[in-house]
């Protein structure tokens, strides 16, 4: 893949989604924990703690190759974005608390992404695996392409909220363009070995998808979450970042075929997240979700 694409332009790419992400963000999204703590601890314990392990299961069971084995723990530990926020938005989801739990989420990760890539790298010792490590300098260019644009968003969203408003739609359109740039860039790049990776990672990243979803939604309904909130959490879960995985592969760790699962991911979401916002937006007592609404506060 072209230089200039992995140090420049996948880096400017990523920065413009995580402004636009932050342009959506105020400082009280991150008081969320405070007003419905039940409810962002729980979706945090199942983004951070348990999709990782379910994502390493998967990995084991199909015997996937070191590198793309690392690649899938990368996009575990890659945080919510914004279309996980539209998702939740088009299926009557809890918006606001998607917002929160995006915000929350893209910072937790600046920590847990590194660690998590780390005891991946550790473990699979893929080929070359002492240059693949996120050491302390990696660490901070993920850093510095995960909040410093979400910070610079939120900062321009105090200074001029009106342009923020009328910036929302354009930038997550451009959004939505980035993505699907940097995966068709992530596909020529390997396309002499695109089929054999559709064959490695595509079952593994479609159940990945979709565990992610369905345990977001169950687990909060099953605990007495309200129906809009557990929605949201749902998305928040199984709909992951896959720019920011692909950035951190392509341009802090310089490796395409870490970036493979992610590509392939990125395309196979948006359908079974569709799908599954479908699903499971049939139906839906009021009163219920009303009574479970006020138990989750």
């Amino acid at each position: 893949m072209s230089s200039a694409l992995v140090t420049v332009a996948l880096p400017v790419a990523l920065a413009v989604v995580m402004f636009g992400l932050g342009l959506s963000l105020t400082a009280r999204d991150f008081a969320e924990v405070g007003r419905r703590p039940k409810v962002v601890l729980l979706a945090l314990g199942l983004q951070l703690l348990v999709l990782p392990v379910l994502c390493f299961g998967l990995v084991l069971a199909f015997d996937l190759p070191p590198l793309l084995a690392v690649g899938m723990l990368l996009l575990a530990a890659s945080p919510g974005g914004t279309t996980a926020n539209l998702f939740s938005h088009l299926f009557r989801g809890d918006v606001a608390l998607n917002i929160s739990l995006t915000a929350i989420n893209s910072v937790v990760a600046v920590v847990t992404l590194p660690v998590v890539t780390n005891l991946a790298i550790g473990f699979f010792d893929p080929v070359d695996a002492g240059a693949l490590g996120l050491q302390f300098g990696k660490t901070l260019q993920v850093f510095s392409i995960v909040l410093v644009p979400v910070l610079l968003g939120m900062f321009v969203r105090n200074r001029a909220p009106g342009f923020a408003d009328r910036m929302d739609e354009p930038v997550r359109i451009m959004s939505a363009v980035v993505l699907a740039l940097v995966i068709v860039g992530t596909i020529v790049a390997e396309q002499d070995r695109v089929g054999e990776y559709l064959r490695q990672v595509g079952l593994p990243a479609v159940l990945f998808c979709l565990l992610g979803l369905g345990l977001g939604f169950a687990v909060p309904r099953l605990l007495g979450v309200a129906r809009g909130q557990a929605i949201a959490c749902a998305f928040e879960i199984g709909v992951h970042n896959s720019t920011l995985a692909i950035t951190v592969a392509l341009s802090v760790l310089g490796n395409v075929e870490l970036a493979v699962p992610a590509a392939v991911y990125g395309v196979l979401m948006f359908p079974l997240a569709a799908a599954f916002g479908w699903v499971i937006s049939r139906g839906a007592g009021a009163p219920a979700d009303q009574a479970a609404s006020a138990r989750s506060r």
